[in-house]
């Protein structure tokens, strides 16, 4: 159980709350601190109208767990501003979390109440995680979630996530990952691509073509540096004239052609009657211009073979968190017992016990049931599939969940789970849950 070759992660312990640690000094003060406690991450509730979701952003977890220490640095800072006291600063100096974590594989859809990341160990090491956990979770698999909805969209056609300069920069590699554990092709972000082993792509903007001289000389410099498969953007001034000299330059090797404004369908279709007419067939038609799900949609009769995603991707597409909670479900009692606790406050009503899941699949292998049990592992009827994975024990990692590795096997899952999905998860129109979440108490 060694750790996986990958990026060197920043420090991340202070990536949290200020209550976060004045808990930990309370607990420490009564005793509690060291309890063996079981917190999980679940939404409660889809975004409005969903019918699934998907998980990601727990390589970063893991990438970031295992850099959750801190430095001495960071413990004069919460000395000097009085954050905790002094014992609580000695117990932090060989804070290293040494618990177990398991939790659904990156790329798996969830459902309300699907245990997407389950934390054991003591409440102290559990509940100073819950800052961090949260802000990627909710980040990552809002994005992962629009970015399936997408390329579910696009039915087979490559999606290009190309947000970065629309969120922060450490977002922006983020998203990329999540795009890509969804299906997203390649991404525009050079470190999501350094860090993550994904496929880069770009070209031009329009502030290339209007460097030079004439639209002309643009295409000859970028033919001329990148190559005749490269793509040309032709909507800087006009798009026929764009068209015709780009042809005329490349000849049938051109690349393709990149179209980021005005009607897209309409100007797909003329687009590639003139590129017909001139006798590239094979340049390829690439379209941007703040689409997201429901114009990759309205473009699917439309002769485009690209589309490229920026600000509705990197903000969830309406969704923009994933609205996941972290929530203490069972802790050991004053005689070391553990029992299940539960908030109950009006509307945020959260069920007690520990979690074990699995996915209900009919004869022909479809999803028919988020079968969840309170306390124990549920039943499974033979060929029903269990959902949680280990990714921690005794605060050791597993090999391949982090790192390039971790996006490869995100992908592959997601692919195998929209598989086993019913067909309903496609459609864009807002409905139920695709398939029920059912709690099997034990007896």
């Amino acid at each position: 159980m060694t750790t996986d070759a990958g990026w060197d992660h920043p420090g991340t312990s202070l990536y949290t709350d200020h209550y976060e640690l004045t808990m930990l000094q309370a607990a420490l003060h009564s005793g509690a601190a060291h309890r063996r406690s079981v917190f999980e991450a679940f939404a409660r509730r889809l975004p409005e109208g969903r019918r699934y979701g998907i998980v990601a952003g727990t390589g970063r977890i893991l990438e970031g767990i295992r850099n959750f220490a801190f430095s001495d640095d960071q413990l004069e800072f919460l000395s000097r501003t009085k954050v905790v006291n002094q014992a609580t600063v000695e117990y932090l100096a060989d804070f290293r979390f040494s618990g177990d974590i398991y939790g659904y594989a990156e790329g798996e859809a969830y459902f309300p109440y699907s245990p997407v990341l389950i934390v054991e160990g003591s409440f102290a090491e559990a509940c100073i995680l819950e800052t961090f956990v949260l802000s990627v979770l909710n980040h990552d698999s809002a994005i992962a979630s629009a970015a399936s909805r997408m390329t579910g969209a696009a039915g087979g056609r490559p999606c290009i996530e190309m947000g970065s300069r629309r969120t922060h920069e450490e977002s922006a590699v983020a998203a990329a990952r999540a795009a890509a554990i969804a299906g997203f092709h390649s991404t525009s972000n050079l470190e999501a691509g350094f860090r993550y082993g994904l496929k880069t792509v770009g070209t031009a903007a329009h502030s290339f073509t209007m460097l030079h001289d004439s639209e002309r000389d643009a295409f000859e410099a970028q033919l001329a540096s990148l190559g005749a498969g490269t793509t040309l953007l032709v909507d800087t001034y006009d798009v026929e004239t764009a068209v015709r000299t780009a042809v005329e330059l490349a000849g049938p090797a051109l690349g393709g052609v990149r179209l980021d404004s005005g009607d897209l369908i309409a100007q797909a279709q003329w687009v590639r009657k003139l590129l017909d007419d001139m006798g590239n067939h094979n340049t390829r038609i690439t379209v941007t211009s703040d689409l997201e799900e429901y114009a990759i949609a309205a473009l699917a009769a439309a002769p485009v073979d690209a589309y490229g995603v920026g600000t509705e991707l990197v903000t969830g597409s309406g969704a923009p968190a994933a609205g996941m909670v972290y929530k203490l479900v069972s802790r050991e009692n004053r005689q070391g017992v553990q029992e299940s606790v539960a908030k109950k406050s009006k509307d945020k009503v959260s069920l007690g016990g520990r979690k074990y899941a699995l996915r209900r699949l009919d004869e022909d292998g479809t999803a028919t049931a988020e079968i969840l049990g309170v306390g124990h592992r549920p039943a499974g009827d033979g060929n029903d599939r269990p959902l949680l994975q280990q990714f921690v024990k005794n605060g050791e990692l597993f090999d391949g969940w982090t790192g390039a590795e971790g996006v490869r096997r995100g992908i592959e899952r997601h692919a195998a789970s929209m598989a086993e999905l019913p067909r309903t998860v496609y459609r864009l129109q807002r409905g139920e849950p695709a398939i029920p979440t059912v709690f099997e108490e034990k007896s």
